[in-house]
């Protein structure tokens, strides 16, 4: 999953950066609420752990920010030297999904951000196949299935095909995708990612007649979308 991190603390931001990778995770920290309110207009992320306090935007301003533009499914956590009750209770009655006090213990903090993962995208976190309409997806061998037949996809399509049918609905923006499917930072402008994606809506045969489309959006990204979700929409 990918994480982006607010936290003031160069020692403290270096620490829960360690935890997250160490379970598997990608990092991106800030130490600036308005630098990461910036990032986060165009680029994805699966979970965001804020300071309570921070320079210029504030993890409570912030969090208020992002649930107007983001909604509920996005977890937010704070993860915050602010010990105070009335800063715990403040930050979860205005959206926040946990709270955790400072010092950091590593495990606590794992068990807790794990948690929240699996309740904001449990088809990301089983561990089994899933299914989404006339698709289904083997985690275990790896293989996508339409109508149950096999669809050969190289093991990068595969991933591609497993980020887009998990996050039904999601903007996936080009740095996410990037980072998800081919395992580092988007660094500059590639064509890479359209060219994938192009292949996977031939052989996954994404379009209406299978009840989905997968759109472009405007400098940003990719979303899939349900023709009848769309529909409903327009």
């Amino acid at each position: 999953m990918r994480v982006a991190v607010l936290q003031r603390d160069p020692v403290m931001r270096q620490s829960i950066e360690h935890v997250l990778m160490s379970a598997g995770h990608f990092c991106t920290a800030f130490d600036d609420g308005l630098e990461m309110s910036r990032a986060l207009a165009h680029s994805t992320m699966d979970l965001l752990v804020l300071d309570w306090h921070s320079t210029r935007l504030a993890g409570a301003e912030l969090l208020g920010q992002v649930r107007r533009i983001a909604g509920e499914q996005l977890p937010i956590m704070f993860v915050s030297n602010d010990r105070s009750e009335a800063s715990m209770v403040r930050a979860l009655a205005d959206g926040a999904d946990d709270y955790l006090p400072l010092p950091l213990r590593a495990a606590e903090f794992r068990a807790r951000v794990a948690a929240l993962l699996r309740r904001a995208y449990p088809e990301r976190c089983a561990t089994a196949s899933f299914e989404v309409g006339p698709y289904r997806f083997d985690r275990i061998r790896k293989v996508a299935l339409l109508r149950g037949e096999r669809v050969p996809l190289t093991s990068t399509q595969y991933r591609l095909a497993m980020l887009f049918f998990s996050n039904l609905g999601r903007v996936m923006s080009r740095d996410h995708i990037y980072t998800m499917v081919w395992g580092r930072e988007l660094i500059e402008f590639t064509r890479t990612i359209d060219t994938h994606v192009s292949q996977l809506r031939v052989l996954l045969e994404i379009e209406p007649r299978n009840g989905f489309l997968l759109r472009p959006i405007y400098k940003s990204g990719y979303r899939l979308v349900s023709v009848r979700e769309d529909a409903a929409r327009r």
